[in-house]
């Protein structure tokens, strides 16, 4: 079942297309598309660890396993995506984005 929902972004990895703090409009349950962004569970971390949900590209299936998605940030080298974990089975991409909200949070510091 496909139902419309709302994240917001937490980190750098998605800059400069996404930015912290910006809510999506997302399809929870919708299937993933080349070239647009997911909300997707990454695997566990080395020590057994669950990693937060996170936004990444889907850049396409693997090739060597065409039942999986290989995702990527859109800011190289910040966070964790497909190419620390390799690729992703399909049922690891939770949610389609279709809309950024632009919402910046104003620093008091």
């Amino acid at each position: 079942m496909i139902r419309p929902g709302l994240a917001r972004v937490v980190g750098a990895s998605m800059e400069p297309t996404l930015r912290e703090g910006d809510l999506l409009l997302v399809l929870w349950g919708a299937p993933a598309r080349v070239g647009s962004l997911a909300i997707v569970r990454l695997p566990r971390d080395a020590h057994g660890a669950p990693r937060p949900v996170s936004v990444k590209r889907v850049t396409g299936p693997d090739p060597a396993d065409t039942d999986r998605w290989w995702v990527e940030g859109d800011n190289p080298g910040v966070g964790v995506d497909s190419w620390l974990v390799g690729s992703l089975p399909r049922s690891a991409v939770l949610a389609r984005v279709v809309l950024r909200i632009p919402c910046r949070r104003a620093s008091f510091t």
